[in-house]
Formats: C-alpha cells, structure tokens, sequence
C-alpha cells in the first residue's frame, strides 16, 4: 500500500511542479505533463514499468473529455457538420494512410505490415489538440472546428480498423491475447459470433446507448436530484460515463466513441452543465496522467539505440500528414491562420497508436521490434505537438494578424472626460449616441480600426486603442473619471477590465455590458457596479408586444413588462449567491433550480393579480388587432 501512495506522491508533485512552469513560460499545460513524465520516467527513474499500467486507466481521460465535448454539441450541430465529419475527415484518413502505406513499402516492409503502419499513424492525438484548442481558446474558430470533425471521424475509424488487423496476420500464430486491443483480460461480448451476429449486438449496443440516454436519462438523474446529495450525482454521473465505456469495450467498440454519443443525446438536457461541473475534474485530472504516462513510457534505451531512425520516422510523419492535411485545407476553403491551424494542430500521430500498435503486435500483424520503435514514434511525435502550437502562436498567427490588421499604436488621446467608453458596437454606438444627445462629454476606445472609422463618419469622436490596458485608461483619465462603460464583445476582456478598474480605481462606477445571465453574474462578481444584458430589455419589449398582439390593452402589456422586470430584480441577489456556489466548485446545486422556480411561481401569481383599468383620458383611443379570417 505504502509504494502507492509513493508512486501516487510523485506524479502530483511533478505535474504540480513542471505543469505551472510550463504556462507561465507560454508552452501550454500539455507540454508541462509530458516533461514532467519525461523526468521522473527515464530521466530519474523515479516511476518504472507501472507507468504503461497506468497509461490504461489514463486514457479513461480521453472517454471522458469527448463525453463532455459531445454535451457541447446537439443533433443539430452534428448534422450540420455532416460534410467535414465525412468529407475531411475521411479523406484525411484515406489519404494519410495511403501515403503511409506507401511510405512502408518503399521501407521494405510486406504489404499487410505497411497497410497496418499507414492506418495507425492516420490517426491524431484527440486528448493533445482538443485539450490545446480548449486551452487556447481556438475551439471555435474555423481551423478548430475543422480539427474536430477530423478527430471525431478517426476516433470511428478506429471500429473497422479494430476489425481488419485481425485479417492482416502474416503469420499463423498469434501471440497471447489476440483481439483483446491490449487487454489480456478484457470481455467481449462477440467474440466467436457469426458476422450477422456480431454486427446485431454492435448496432443494438449503439441504439441503446442514444434510446437509453434520450429516455432513461432525465428520470434517472431526476431521481438522484431529490436526495439532494452532491457526491450521489457525481457518482452517478461516473456511474454513466463508466457504463458506456464498458459497453462499449464489450462489444469491441471504441469507450471514447459511446461516450460521444452519450454526450450527443444528453446535449440539451436540463442536467447538462452540473454533469460538466461534476466530470471536469477527473477529466482534468486522469488527462494530465495520461500526457504523463506518454512522457514516462518512452524507452531512452531504444530511443538512444535507433535515435537517428526514430526522429527522422517522427519527423516524416509529422511532415507527410502536414501536406495532406494543408492540401485538404486548400480544398475545402480552409484560408489563412485556420489552415495553419488545421494542419499544425493534426500533423502528429495519436494515443490510440499505442493501441493498435499493441493490437498489431498480438495479431502478428506488426513484429515486436518493430512495435517498440514506431511506439517511439508514436511517442515522440506527440511529444512534438505542443511545439507546433508554439510555432502557431508566435510565427504564424502574428504574420497573419500582422497582414490582415496592420499593428497600428493607440491614438493619442487629446481630452479627458467624466464618462469613459469601452467598445463602440452595435451597443456602445446607441449609449454614446443618448450621451451625445444630452451634452455629456465622452472618451470612446474601441480596438476595431473599422469600428473607429465607421463612427466617425456618423459624427462620434472616438480613439483607436485596447481598454484592457491599463496605460491607456491612463491616458483616458481614469482618475478622474465618474463613469466607466464596458460595452466591448469580448466576454473575458470585459471582466478583466472591470476587475482592474474596481481593483485600482475603486471610486469609478463601472456599468457592463453582459451577455446572458452567467456572464452578468461574472461581471457583478468582479465589481461591476450595474449590469444589463444585452438581450434582456429588447427581449421584454418584444414580449410586451407580442401580449398586446394577442388583445392585451399596450397600458396593462407595459404594466406586465415593468412587474417581469421587478420580479426579476427581487430574486436578483439570492439567485446570484445560489450561483457562486456553483462558481466555487461546488457544481450541484439544487438551491439554484430551486430559487428559480420560485422566481417563476412569483411571476405566475403577479401575472395573474387583477389591475386597474386605465382611465379613457389617460391612454390614446386602441382596440384589439382584428383576428385574421381562415
């Protein structure tokens, strides 16, 4: 017991260790968890042949990371994206492997052999780029959301390629194991069953996990809420994510690909985001294991043996698959930044390489030797990764941001004011425009030099420059200023200026521009002195209207508006510390579903309260809208 406790000491202080260094030095936490395996593997052999043990219960991480990747999508979205899942992603797979088939041949290796090389190294690290992408917020741009349709599309590439490496065995024999993708203990549920047999357990093991999720997951989770207990819903959030993995392998499919579509079916559930605040952290967690296992299981002995062979293999595949993928690009109008993005993000090879390298292997598709160098590969590739994005950032984006937006310096700010203006949009213009009209003086910044221009020509004087910098609301006399209005469209700016404004200049009343209700919460959180959804008050004149469309007098519509907002504002702070409970990790809380359907009953009864007729002399003369004939 003693030594697991050690074993478990060591990993945690090296990710605690290597982890923030590594994001304080802009390399990315990913890069962080394979150094950190790198030292205490074959550097100081701290952690020995557990770590490939290990390795197996990390990759868990990766099933859980596409569960909550799944919840991100619906149906709908799936559908949309059908061209990319299916066009790109299958002629990157196609493609890739054919060149590594190729590749193989030319090598000298027989033709089952090389067909086995060029499916493995077709396949990219999901855990690596999705965690990457998420980390730096390119998870929905284009070139992101193009990687993502490749990565969904190998992961069920992974299912018939689990199915032909058995056909491709040179030899006879097979080692110990045969078919148990690595796991020499693993159940299956189809193993010895006739073909038509086989693929009726697969389809209905598919169907169950959709039909089951969409009609057995609300009452299940309904269930668990009564009990109130927070750590009986995590459990049963695990107990889910855990289940369809199961499933899943024991029907020789992909756990990460169940997963998914459990996610898929659950995307527009009510329990949608305490299922994500409740699996974060293992995902967190068992990836950052599994980035360490990958760093602690390369073999230095076979690396410095065969170094030579194994970097320019390593390199080969990143550049083979770098072509591929920045011709796919070209031909699917994937332009500028996103295409670099694309096709740096997917050049390596993935963590389910050491899957079926090690299915290859037992099948006698792969030999041994040969197995252990292109795990190397494998490895070193991934290892790799994180570097590319680096060449990302710092070469390829700032040559394209450098093109397209020319680094201009702020404006020199000529005047100061009492009222201060952060983002002149679509919001902003209308703020300025009421201010203008009524002879206060403003200082408008907005970082969009087309924005700038386009004010101007309507007569509203405002400076080109970034208000996330302190220096520049220097130069805008944030001192003395009464008033500070943020109105810019970037969510995490905006927080970041009004934490900095009420952090050093306490006395500015800040108002913010918010998004929806969670992103007003962030804002109030951070000391925004008043806040107001950008949807909010068009959203209830537009419901004020549709009541008087229907026959409601406009004078009682107005009333019904005004008693929405003022019961809003009632319940406004009980709902806001209900959700910083949320914030703070707590991730269940069903005092919050709880003061919201208080709110509700309270807003049925104040609808329903009777009101004083409006006096004749008091309204302008209106009747009804005439009901349309059939």
């Amino acid at each position: 017991m003693t030594a697991y406790f050690v074993q478990a000491f060591i990993y945690l202080v090296a990710a605690v260790i290597a982890v923030p260094l590594a994001k304080r030095l802009g390399l990315g936490s990913v890069l962080g968890y394979l150094v950190a395996g790198v030292v205490i593997g074959p550097v100081t052999g701290f952690v020995g042949q557990e770590a490939s043990t290990i390795q197996h219960f990390a990759e868990f991480g990766v099933v859980m990371m596409l569960f909550l990747v799944g919840m991100e999508l619906d149906p709908k979205a799936l559908w949309a994206m059908r061209v990319r899942l299916v066009g790109l992603g299958g002629l990157q797979v196609v493609l890739t492997s054919v060149a590594g088939f190729a590749v193989a041949t030319w090598l000298g290796l027989v033709w089952q052999t090389a067909l086995a090389v060029g499916l493995i190294f077709a396949l990219s690290s999901t855990a690596i780029v999705l965690q990457t992408l998420s980390e730096k917020g390119l998870a929905k741009t284009e070139g992101g959301r193009s990687a993502f349709s490749v990565l969904l599309f190998q992961d069920i590439a992974v299912i018939p390629v689990l199915a032909l490496i058995p056909l491709l065995s040179v030899s006879a024999g097979a080692e110990p194991g045969a078919g148990t993708a690595g796991h020499g203990d693993q159940l299956s549920l189809v193993d010895g069953l006739p073909a038509w047999a086989h693929a009726l357990v697969v389809v209905g093991a598919i169907a169950f996990v959709i039909v089951g999720g969409f009609y057995l997951g609300r009452p299940l989770f309904r269930y668990v809420v009564r009990a109130g207990l927070r750590e009986v819903f995590t459990a049963t959030a695990l107990m889910l994510v855990i289940g369809i993995a199961a499933l899943m392998s024991l029907v020789n499919l992909s756990p990460a690909l169940g997963a998914f579509l459990a996610g898929v079916v659950l995307a527009n559930s009510e329990f949608r985001h305490e299922l994500e605040a409740n699996i974060e952290p293992f995902k967190g967690l068992l990836l950052g294991l599994f980035f360490i296992t990958v760093g602690a299981g390369i073999d230095f002995g076979v690396l410095a043996a065969s170094w030579m062979v194994v970097l320019g293999l390593a390199l080969l595949v990143i550049v083979i698959k770098a072509l591929i993928l920045c011709a796919l690009a070209m031909t699917f109008g994937i332009r500028g930044s996103n295409g670099w993005l694309f096709t740096l993000g997917l050049a390596q090879a993935g963590e389910f390489g050491f899957v079926l390298l090690t299915y290859s292997r037992q099948n006698s598709v792969i030999p041994t030797d040969l197995a252990q160098t292109l795990s190397m590969v494998v490895a070193l590739s991934m290892f790799l990764t994180p570097l590319l994005f680096i060449v990302y950032d710092r070469v390829v984006l700032p040559r394209y941001r450098t093109a397209t937006n020319p680094e201009r310096e702020a404006d020199d700010i000529e005047e100061q004011a009492p009222v201060i203006v952060a983002g002149v949009g679509r919001f902003g213009q209308i703020v300025c425009r009421l201010l203008r009209a009524n002879n206060i003086p403003t200082v408008v910044l907005d970082h969009e030099i087309e924005q700038i221009e386009n004010v101007r020509q309507i007569g509203l004087k405002s400076y080109f420059g970034d208000a996330s910098r302190p220096d520049l609301l220097e130069t805008a006399g944030i001192d003395n200023a009464r008033l500070l209005i943020v109105a810019i469209d970037d969510r995490d700016r905006a927080i970041k200026i009004v934490e900095h404004v009420k952090q050093f200049h306490p006395g500015v009343w800040v108002l913010a521009r918010a998004f929806d209700r969670g992103h007003g919460y962030r804002l109030r959180q951070a000391g925004a002195d008043d806040v107001v959804s950008e949807t909010y008050h068009s959203a209830l004149e537009l419901g004020g209207h549709t009541l008087t469309a229907m026959g409601v007098h406009p004078l009682r519509a107005r009333q019904m508006t005004w008693a929405f907002f003022e019961n809003e504002r009632a319940h406004e702070d009980e709902l806001f510390e209900a959700w910083k409970e949320i914030e703070e990790g707590i991730g269940f809380s069903p005092r919050y579903g709880e003061l919201f359907m208080k709110l509700e009953e309270a807003l049925s009864g104040v609808m329903q309260k009777d009101w004083d007729e409006p006096k004749r002399e008091d309204v302008p003369v209106w009747a009804p809208p005439e009901k349309k004939l059939e």
